[in-house]
């Protein structure tokens, strides 16, 4: 792909949401199906869980302290975008919380910076895998 002569941060915080949002959701479709292959239905289901505004929200709030300064910026912007609208099934602060990271994906992405990306979606599908323990080890309490 051929590099983008516009810099990144000069797009509006959502633009660079808009991108971010295809990014995520190319990289967890990636990583599902690293995961070995099985239905198409249980890739989907599983492809929601991650990409659902919440899972982003607790996600951001679990690499946060591995960003750098620039990147916490970008975050912040997203953040604070007025977007507009907030579906039903979501929480205001889930909502800008995503957009905060979806903005961050985006950027990182029209800077080219790959390797970056990947570090940040690692500690993010480790953040759900956490979440996910939590909720099995909840569903297993005795009632």
């Amino acid at each position: 792909m051929e590099k983008n002569a516009i810099p990144a941060k000069s797009y509006s915080p959502l633009t660079l949401a808009f991108m971010g949002d295809a990014v995520y959701e190319l990289l967890v479709r990636n990583y599902l199906v690293s995961e070995g292959n099985c239905p198409v239905r249980s890739l989907n289901r599983r492809k929601i869980e991650l990409v659902r505004c919440q899972t982003q929200a607790k996600a951001l709030v679990f690499i946060w302290p591995f960003l750098s300064e620039t990147e916490k910026e970008v975050a912040m912007r997203g953040r604070n975008a007025h977007v507009g609208h907030i579906p039903k099934s979501a929480s205001v602060g889930d909502y800008h919380a995503a957009t905060a990271l979806e903005a961050l994906f985006g950027y990182l992405f029209l800077e080219d910076q790959g390797t970056r990306l990947g570090q940040l979606f690692a500690l993010a599908m480790e953040s759900a895998k956490r979440q996910e323990d939590e909720s099995f080890a909840l569903s297993n309490l005795p009632q």
